[in-house]
């Protein structure tokens, strides 16, 4: 990476003046993309090359030729979209590709039309294509850029610089330039090799330039288990595909696939085809094994498989079984949970068969029941915690019960019902809590937002005044919160409310010294009753007493210095009123008075106990301009969290309208409430680790529809490039 490139990226030469930013790395990486999409039509230019010394590989002679010469030509166009794309993806996401999902989801994949099953599929290829050709220096490159971001541990899923971003971005100019999908389809695996070496080689540049110019990479740490579910061994090939797998959950695999995507060639249009792939007779004889009895449990219902079984039966049960080795090897759960779940699969193979709405339906009891005891089993990292014997005890007799009679959708409902109910004690104290702090919660949001709109007020009053700065940050922070809290909890405004609301313009007036010289009667008359005012509102919301009279001195200072003679005798008075009650929170304020109301979210000290609220002391991750990248959680997802010391599991139970609150709860039942703001600096402060991100059986079936797109993808020619050369 030459020198020129890096100063065009906003580096100085001068390496011990200014380290680089992540905005920094990022243009430094746009600067050389030129050359990448230069290397890569120099070696496509071969297929239309007369002159051309090797023979042309067998992939690439259905490539049009007259395509190839239109690329050429166009190679301008191509290199202003790739630095589009790139700049696109690098700083907003890839959350903003809507049209190729990061990964295809289970319960999504039956209405997935055949153009996002394109778009899946030609994602893979190229993905996976990058990340073989560059699996030795990502891991460098992850950790010198989660240094960079501000993180204290190596976040991979952040690196804007990934192999994913590269593989979005080539599609999406693929798309552009190329209409014909069978073309655009023979294109990618090429196109993917030659891309693979050339970002080896910009990933190479950026490591060297990183660590040349200071940046230390972070120490790789223990790894906890996969966020979506997916289990750390992969799974062997399978008969599935994704065609196979969308007809299954349709209910007509019998059927042959109609009108499909090209890549959907490779599904055999009948069980015939299947056995001459030779697939058919190890996929029975392994069903037989995993369906044998064991001899130490008695009443198992024994599997029936024969070879003259549906196509659609065998699928089935292949969907249950990797379903179920997803599940028991997934290490988030204690390992007695997960030999229980792997001695359900006699009783779900024969739902499946019976009941193929297991599959198509998440609200199926039997995925209900498997959802709950797993969700409710992540709660325990110990097997000594209070509790988790007794939830062991229920989900083994669950387990029982199954073996004993046929599985039916009544089955599972009733045995969920059942426990539920033994669940609900435990739920109801939970839920009481969770109560409590939403509650809180939801008062601290609208104050928030009532006490944002009175700042946004007070600002405008402040234009063109003399206003010194710990005023503006007192009127437009704690007196903001102040008078929002007597506004919303007055049932009837009254004279204190209106009172409260005239502090504002009483405040302004006896800080600018020109108008208070001229009427000097009034100031004395005016302060004491100020005073009293303010304090009484602070009180409101347990402002800190000490931070409340930090604000008084300032305030009496600025008044004194107006006069040659001090003779304000009330105000000493007032000051020196003896504190009623101790500081009930952490003090908020300091010498330069409390912070702007876009810096800090305001919990009153009930409020704060009620809601277990956690404000995070560590300090703004800056990246230089750049938007931040947040993780997205819904309700019910994990996180392992650092409390006095100490790791907590806890579930996410509520978020606040606004998505800018979160609520937390342990599995002791205690509450942990955050902002979105403290919620980054802790994940970025590795005190709050991702555990899981949604339904642990929802993430378990996902992966089987990521090894169904495996298998597809590998049906259709693989990931190896026809430009590489012979063995």
């Amino acid at each position: 990476m030459t020198t020129p490139k890096m100063i065009r990226a906003g580096v100085a030469n001068d390496t011990s003046r200014l380290k680089p930013t992540l905005q920094h790395c990022l243009e430094a990486a746009l600067s050389i993309a030129d050359s990448m999409v230069d290397e890569m039509l120099e070696k496509v230019a071969m297929i239309v090359d007369p002159d051309r010394l090797t023979p042309l590989p067998m992939e690439l002679e259905a490539i049009d030729q007259d395509l190839i010469l239109h690329l050429l030509d166009e190679s301008d166009v191509i290199k202003a979209a790739w630095q589009h794309h790139l700049r696109r993806f690098f700083f907003h996401g890839e959350g903003r590709d809507p049209e190729t999902p990061s990964i295809v989801r289970f319960d999504d994949l039956r209405l997935m039309d055949d153009q996002h099953i394109d778009a899946s599929i030609e994602f893979s290829m190229v993905e996976q294509a990058l990340t073989k050709s560059t699996s030795d220096l990502l891991p460098r490159l992850n950790a010198l850029v989660s240094s960079l971001m501000g993180w204290m541990t190596v976040q991979p899923d952040l690196n804007p610089l990934k192999p994913s971003a590269y593989a979005r971005a080539l599609r999406a100019v693929m798309v552009e330039q190329v209409d014909d999908t069978e073309q655009r389809k023979a294109l990618f695996v090429p196109l993917a090799g030659i891309l693979g070496d050339s970002l080896r080689t910009v990933y190479r540049e950026l490591i060297q330039w990183l660590l040349a110019h200071g940046v230390e990479p972070i120490e790789s740490a223990s790894q906890i288990a996969p966020a979506d579910g997916a289990p750390r061994n992969a799974v062997g090939r399978t008969l599935l595909t994704l065609g196979r797998l969308r007809q299954l959950l349709a209910g007509d695999l019998n059927a042959p696939p109609q009108g499909g995507p090209a890549y959907l060639h490779t599904v055999p249009a009948s069980l015939t085809a299947i056995e001459d792939m030779d697939m058919i007779e190890p996929l029975l004889a392994r069903l037989r094994q995993r369906a044998a009895p064991d001899p130490a449990k008695a009443n198992v219902v024994e599997l029936p498989v024969v070879s003259g079984q549906s196509l659609g039966r065998l699928l089935g049960q292949e969907v249950v079984r990797l379903m179920l080795d997803n599940l028991t090897q997934d290490e988030r759960l204690l390992p007695a949970i997960r030999q229980q779940l792997g001695l359900l699969e006699p009783a779900l193979a024969l739902l499946s068969q019976n009941d193929p709405r297991f599959f198509s339906d998440r609200q199926h009891p039997a995925r209900q029941l498997l959802e709950s005891v797993t969700q409710r089993s992540l709660a325990f990292t110990s097997q000594d915690e209070d509790g988790f014997s007794d939830l062991l005890q229920s989900v083994r007799g669950a387990v029982r019960s199954l073996a004993r009679v046929p599985a039916t959708e009544e089955v599972f409902a009733r045995l969920h019902k059942r426990l539920r109910r033994r669940w609900e004690e435990d739920d109801a104290r939970k839920n009481q809590r969770r109560a409590e702090a939403a509650r809180a919660l939801m008062h601290a949001e609208q104050r928030q937002l009532q006490a944002e709109r009175l700042a946004q007020e007070f600002q405008q009053r402040m234009q063109d005044k003399e206003v010194p700065e710990f005023v503006q940050r007192f009127l437009t922070g704690p007196w903001a919160q102040a008078l929002a809290e007597y506004q919303l909890s007055a049932v009837v405004p009254g004279d204190d409310t209106e009172a409260l609301e005239t502090v504002a313009d009483d405040l302004l007036w006896s800080v600018q010294p020109t108008l208070i010289r001229r009427d000097v009667d009034r100031l004395a008359r005016l302060v004491p009753r100020l005073l009293s005012q303010i304090r009484a509102g602070l009180q409101r919301i347990d402002y800190p007493l000490e931070a409340t009279g930090q604000f008084f001195d300032a305030l009496v200072s600025l008044h004194e210095k107006a006069f040659d003679t001090p003779t304000l005798t009330a105000v000493d008075a007032v000051v020196a009123e003896p504190a009623a009650a101790e500081v009930t929170v952490a003090e908020a304020g300091g010498t330069e008075g409390p912070a702007a109301p876009e810096e800090t979210f305001w919990m009153a000290g009930k409020e704060a106990e009620d809601a277990g609220f956690v404000d995070a002391d560590t300090g703004p991750m800056s990246l230089d301009g750049l938007t931040v990248i947040e993780m997205e959680l819904s309700t019910g997802a994990w996180v392992d969290l650092k409390v006095q010391g100490e790791w907590v599991r806890a579930q996410l139970t509520w978020t606040s309208p606004r998505g800018g609150l979160f609520m937390f709860i342990s599995a002791s039942g205690l509450a942990h409430s955050m902002t979105r703001r403290t919620f980054d600096r802790l994940l970025g402060a590795d005190s709050l680790r991702i555990v899981s991100r949604g339904g642990v059986v929802e993430g378990a079936l996902d992966a089987v529809a990521q090894q169904a797109l495996r298998n597809t993808q590998e049906g259709d020619g693989g990931d190896a490039s026809p430009f590489d050369s012979p063995p």
